[in-house]
């Protein structure tokens, strides 16, 4: 069974850092892409950035670029997002999941239908 665990979110205020971490199970990690998308209140889900399965080609949102980077460590199956100088926009709830897990058009993303999905790690940015 496929598992993805996001973990590592919290409250913290403008300016400050996070770093999250997805836990997967039940599939070789080493073999997909994989990437961090996030929904924030009262919105859709929107991809965040992006990593190839080796961890060697990383890719970023215009939005984050420059605050945020991905990592992956395919020998403990766990995949990171290290988020620095948040910004109050910033606030959703962040999943991790299979690259293949969803499709976007323009900044809109969806869902592909049955993928797998953890329950996310919500990210607050607040004063």
């Amino acid at each position: 069974e496929v598992q993805l665990v996001e973990s590592g979110g919290g409250l913290v205020q403008p300016g400050g850092s996070l770093r999250l971490s997805c836990e997967a199970s039940g599939f070789i990690f080493s073999n997909y892409a994989m990437s961090w998308v996030r929904q924030a209140p009262g919105k859709g889900l929107g991809w965040v950035s992006s990593s190839s399965n080796a961890g060697d080609s990383t890719y970023y949102a215009d939005s984050v670029k420059g605050r945020f980077t991905i990592s992956r460590d395919n020998a403990k199956n766990t995949m990171y997002r290290q988020l620095n100088s948040l910004k109050p926009e910033d606030t959703a709830m962040y999943f991790c999941a299979k690259s293949e897990a969803f499709y976007c058009i323009g900044a809109y993303c969806t869902k592909s239908p049955g993928s797998h999905w953890g329950r996310g790690t919500q990210v607050t940015v607040s004063s």
